[in-house]
């Protein structure tokens, strides 16, 4: 059945960043994002400490990891699979001699994705124990996971005017919609009056599918049908548009953007080139990304471990699939280290072709054999 997304506002899934969340407290603050691929920049802290486990823990994390498995991940035979490969190893006696938490969280998380190809089906092991709630979040844990986002700037990192008018934006994640909001629209109305946009997404690790509705709405004139994003645990398609009003500037359509991509972008980050990339709104530029399509949600497994279950995919209206397991392909191939090089030569021989000033054109080829 078909819903929109505002009717699921209040129960959207995130990509990795819904991970972080439980991570950012259990681990060490903003250096859990940072361990994560999420947010590229953070302070620094000590490790958790591990814990001691016997027969019986294991056990019951096993248990509860093929249950949520059956009851949520996006690809029910998958699932399937997944649940017997780990009963299996259980059975052949794999997980008999390992007594630290860290490793078995590591060793489940290897065994899984080995068996399904999905990285961001992952078991988290936590020294501090998780809330009786399904999702094991406490509220301390969510005071202190937007701690962490606010210290992070919720993803935006920098801000900035390049040579020749050219905006640029470098995004490590897309944080939650309500502190998200304030930023965009503080960007987009510093960068309103630029040539071009520069989305730098070498270190967006993922985010809030909301927040990357709501960053694109900035990029059309009119409202245009992205991603959906099917759930087979409650068996709907969020149906996800641009929205035509937004808290700031629209940017439009008329001046060009780019996206720098690497092998580090992954997720929610990914949704936002892949739905940009479709909709011939962005030139990709970098490599092509880590391939983390599926949606989802934590799902505590016991005091002291957690499994994210990824389950939901993405559909784009034009491809009618996703990105999962293959990345999303830039339309100039190029390492990620002269990604913002490339991006801006492309810019300014686009711009040399209407320039009528002389000297302004000279000084264009000249920045040009700069950055080549």
């Amino acid at each position: 059945m078909l819903r929109t997304g505002e009717e699921y506002a209040m129960q959207r899934r995130k990509w990795m960043l819904g991970m972080a969340v439980v991570l950012a407290v259990a681990v060490t603050g903003a250096m859990a994002l940072k361990a994560l691929g999420l947010m590229g920049s953070g302070g620094s802290g000590p490790p958790q400490p591990d814990m001691v486990i016997d027969a019986a823990l294991r056990q019951e994390v096993i248990e509860n990891a093929k249950a949520q498995l059956e009851r949520g991940y996006v690809f029910p035979e998958k699932a399937a699979a997944a649940g017997r490969h780990l009963r299996d190893a259980g059975q052949r006696g794999e997980f008999d001699k390992l007594s630290s938490a860290q490793a078995f969280a590591e060793r489940l998380s290897d065994l899984l994705q080995a068996q399904t190809g999905d990285r961001h089906l992952a078991v988290r092991y936590f020294a501090q124990a998780l809330s009786e709630d399904a999702s094991g979040r406490s509220p301390e844990q969510e005071a202190a996971e937007q701690q962490t986002s606010r210290r992070l700037n919720h993803g935006f990192h920098n801000v900035d005017r390049l040579q020749f008018n050219i905006g640029y934006i470098d995004l490590h994640a897309f944080g939650r919609p309500e502190p998200a909001t304030a930023r965009i629209a503080a960007a987009m109305t510093l960068l309103r009056d630029t040539d071009a946009l520069v989305i730098d997404l070498r270190r967006c690790g993922g985010g809030d599918p909301e927040t990357v509705m709501l960053f694109a709405s900035y990029l059309f004139d009119e409202p245009t049908h992205l991603n959906d994003i099917y759930f087979r645990d409650e068996n709907h398609t969020e149906v996800r548009w641009t929205t035509q009003s937004v808290g700031g500037p629209k940017y439009g359509e008329a001046r060009r953007v780019y996206l720098l991509t690497s092998a580090d972008t992954f997720s929610g980050c990914e949704d936002f080139a892949y739905a940009l990339k479709n909709a011939g709104r962005a030139t990709l530029v970098g490599e092509t990304t880590g391939g983390g399509a599926h949606a989802g949600s934590p799902r505590r497994l016991s005091a002291h471990f957690m499994l994210f279950v990824p389950s939901g995919r993405p559909i784009s209206p034009v491809t009618h699939t996703d990105w999962e397991g293959v990345g999303v392909t830039p339309q100039l191939a190029v390492s990620a280290k002269r990604a913002l090089e490339v991006a801006q030569v492309a810019i300014l021989r686009e711009m040399l072709l209407g320039e009528s000033d002389a000297h302004r054109r000279d000084q264009m080829r000249e920045r040009i054999a700069e950055l080549d």
